[in-house]
């Protein structure tokens, strides 16, 4: 008999991991560097939203967004017809995505949900006012995506309820009927 398969090495883990944690690794391990090169070096435990904000405000030179100065005249307008020298940055959705796998990556590394720095209330509006800001440079509003209700069951004309959430089923002159709770249908 031939002996079990030698559990995955370390090599072969990460391979095995979905994009998503991936990226919350990468982006934690960054986050890491960015610790270890403040001056003075930070320690994570005493990370606040202040030194988020600051770490957030140090991706901007890597963006890839334009974002449109208030006295540029194409400040506004979706798509503008010639360059401008107006600065990149990182887009709303990127910065806000990354909060969001950095808060879970605080939270797997040991910290404390109650003191996770990225769940910060200067973290959560300093994201509504890039994204705000975004908008309006680009002239195109944020509308919140709105969630779809489940389709409720319509009651026609061979439909009888009663008061104690029962429904039946069937045409009036059917003998087969049938009889449905009606918290089924919610």
């Amino acid at each position: 008999m031939s002996s079990p398969p030698p559990p995955p090495s370390a090599a072969q883990k990460p391979s095995s991991l979905s994009r998503y944690e991936s990226q919350k690794r990468r982006d934690w391990n960054t986050f890491g560097q960015y610790l270890k090169n403040h001056k003075p070096p930070l320690l994570l435990s005493r990370c606040s939203g202040a030194h988020i904000l600051e770490f957030l405000r140090y991706l901007d030179q890597f963006g890839k967004t334009k974002v449109h100065l208030p006295a540029c005249p194409f400040f506004g307008h979706p798509h503008p017809p010639a360059p401008c020298p107006c600065p990149l940055k990182q887009a709303w959705g990127s910065l806000d995505a990354l909060v969001g796998r950095l808060r879970a990556a605080f939270e797997e590394n040991g910290g404390r949900p109650e003191a996770n720095p990225f769940g910060a209330r200067a973290v959560r509006l300093y994201l509504r006012e890039v994204r705000d800001s975004q908008a309006k440079a680009r002239g195109i509003a944020y509308e919140k995506k709105k969630r779809k209700k489940p389709p409720r069951a319509a009651v026609s004309d061979d439909v009888d309820c009663d008061e104690e959430g029962l429904m039946m089923v069937g045409s009036s002159g059917s003998r087969s009927s049938m009889i449905i709770p009606l918290s089924v249908l919610n």
